[in-house]
C-alpha cells in the first residue's frame, strides 16, 4: 500500500469556545478557537476544511434580542390590534410561546388556527390513525375545539409532555387577549373569521401570503413581516423578522443572526493570515432532517445557512462507487477495480446531472449538507462545541 494514502474520510470536531456575549469580536474567537484545537488535538488545518459557527452566537454577539413588548408593538401597527387571525403556527416552547405572547399582547382577539394532524415541521397534534378513525378528512374538514376535544380528547406532545392546544390557548387569555381555536388546514378558512392574518408558517409561507390575498385578506403578514426592522431600539431581522427566532428568557427572544457575510469572510481571512490555508467558513442553524421516531423534521430556521464563504455554493458532484463496481467494472477486483474507479472519479465531468452512476446521490445543497453534519456534530445542549471543524468534506475516493 502507499504509504501516503489517505485511510480516513471526513472527520467532523466539535470545537470550544469560550461563552459569547454582546460585542465579542467573534471572527477572532472562531479562529483563534479552531487554531488553539489543532495544537491542542495534534491535527493540521488543510485547504478546503469547512468552519461552521452555530447562529445562535452569531446573533448573540450581533446582540440580536427583541422583547415581548416590541413584539407587541409591532403586531398592532401593522395587523391593526383587533381580531387577528394567527394560523399555521409551529408547536414549540422554544420556537413559538415567546413570540405567540408579543402577538397576543397586540390583539384583542386572535382566531388562533392550527394545522392537523400535525405543524409543518412535524410536531404531532394527532396521529392519521386517530383521523381515520374519527371518518375526518384533515384537506376539507374544519374544526372547533369543542368537535376537537369531543372526537380526540387530551393530547400530549410525545417529547414534551405538553398539550399545545391548551398551552396556547391559556398563553393567549394571560395577555388578556380573546381566542378561538379552530383546527384546519386549507389557508383560506381564516378568512371566514378575519381579514387580519398573521401567517406563521416557515417553508410555504410565500404560497399561503398569495392564497390569503387572493381570497381578500386586508391585512396579510407573515412571521417574516414582524420585527424585521427595530422597534425601540431593539434588534431585528431585515430579512427573516421572526422566522428563526428562540426563546432567550419569559419575555425576549433571540433573532436570527442579521447580515453576517463580513463575519465569514473575516474567520476565512484570520486562517489564511495565521496558517496560510484556505478554508471555507459558514454560519448553520438547524440541520435538514427528518426523525423517524418522532416525525419531526428538524428545520425550523428558515434557511440552513444564512451566510457563507464562496466555495461552498452549490452541490455535490458524486459518482455513486457501487454503481461503478456493480455495474460498469462488474468484472473486475482487487488493484484493477480500485484504478478503474479512481480513473473513472478522476475524469469525471464538472455536471453529472442525467449520468446513471450518479444515481443515488444526494442532489442537495452544499450548505444544508455540512450544516445538518454541524448541527448533529454541536448538538442543541451542553456539550459546549458552537464552533465545527469539518475537514475531508471535499475528498474523494482519489486522495
Amino acid at each position: 500500500m502507499d504509504q501516503k494514502e489517505r485511510l480516513v474520510g471526513t472527520v467532523s470536531r466539535g470545537i470550544r469556545c469560550p461563552i459569547i456575549r454582546e460585542g465579542d469580536d467573534l471572527a477572532a474567537i472562531v479562529a483563534d478557537s479552531v487554531l488553539a484545537a489543532a495544537e491542542s488535538e495534534g491535527f493540521a488545518l488543510r485547504d478546503r476544511d469547512v468552519i461552521s459557527v452555530t447562529e445562535s452566537i452569531v446573533a448573540r454577539s450581533q446582540g440580536n434580542y427583541c422583547s415581548v413588548d416590541d413584539i407587541a408593538a409591532d403586531v398592532k401597527a401593522k395587523l391593526g390590534g383587533g381580531t387577528i387571525g394567527v394560523m399555521f403556527p409551529i408547536l414549540s416552547r422554544n420556537r413559538f410561546a415567546i413570540c405567540l405572547r408579543g402577538i397576543a399582547r397586540g390583539a384583542k382577539k386572535i382566531v388562533l388556527m392550527l394545522s392537523y394532524p400535525s405543524d409543518e415541521v412535524g410536531n404531532a397534534l394527532l396521529t392519521y390513525d386517530q383521523i381515520d378513525e374519527a371518518g375526518i378528512n384533515p384537506y376539507s374538514d374544519v374544526l372547533t375545539l369543542e368537535k376537537y376535544r369531543e372526537l380526540f380528547g387530551e393530547n400530549k406532545h410525545e417529547f414534551t409532555g405538553v398539550d399545545y392546544v391548551a398551552y396556547y390557548g391559556d398563553l393567549i387569555r394571560e395577555e388578556g387577549c380573546d381566542v378561538e381555536i379552530i383546527f384546519a388546514n386549507q389557508a383560506k378558512t381564516i378568512l371566514n373569521y378575519t381579514d387580519c392574518v398573521l401567517t406563521c408558517d416557515i417553508h410555504t409561507r410565500k404560497r399561503t401570503k398569495r392564497i390569503l390575498r387572493d381570497g381578500g385578506a386586508k391585512v396579510v403578514c407573515g412571521l417574516d413581516d414582524i420585527m424585521n426592522a427595530p422597534v425601540n431600539g431593539s434588534g431585528c431581522n431585515e430579512k427573516y423578522g421572526l422566522l428563526g427566532s428562540n426563546k432567550s428568557t419569559e419575555d425576549k427572544v433571540k433573532l436570527f443572526p442579521r447580515e453576517c457575510k463580513q463575519f465569514v469572510l473575516d474567520v476565512q481571512e484570520k486562517i489564511m493570515a495565521a496558517c496560510g490555508k484556505h478554508v471555507e467558513v459558514m454560519v448553520y442553524g438547524d440541520g435538514a432532517f427528518k426523525d423517524p421516531q418522532g416525525k419531526i423534521w428538524e428545520l425550523a430556521d428558515p434557511v440552513v445557512s444564512p451566510a457563507f464563504t464562496d466555495g461552498l455554493i452549490g452541490t455535490p458532484n458524486e459518482l455513486k462507487l457501487k454503481y461503478l463496481a456493480d455495474n460498469d467494472y462488474k468484472d473486475l477486483s482487487g488493484e484493477a477495480l480500485k484504478e478503474a474507479i479512481s480513473k473513472s472519479i478522476r475524469e469525471k465531468q464538472d455536471n453529472l446531472v442525467g449520468n446513471m452512476a450518479s444515481q443515488g446521490t444526494t442532489p442537495r445543497q452544499l450548505t444544508d449538507l455540512i450544516g445538518s453534519l454541524s448541527d448533529l456534530t454541536s448538538g442543541s445542549g451542553d456539550k459546549g462545541t458552537p464552533v465545527v471543524l469539518v475537514q475531508g468534506y471535499f475528498d474523494n475516493y482519489t486522495n
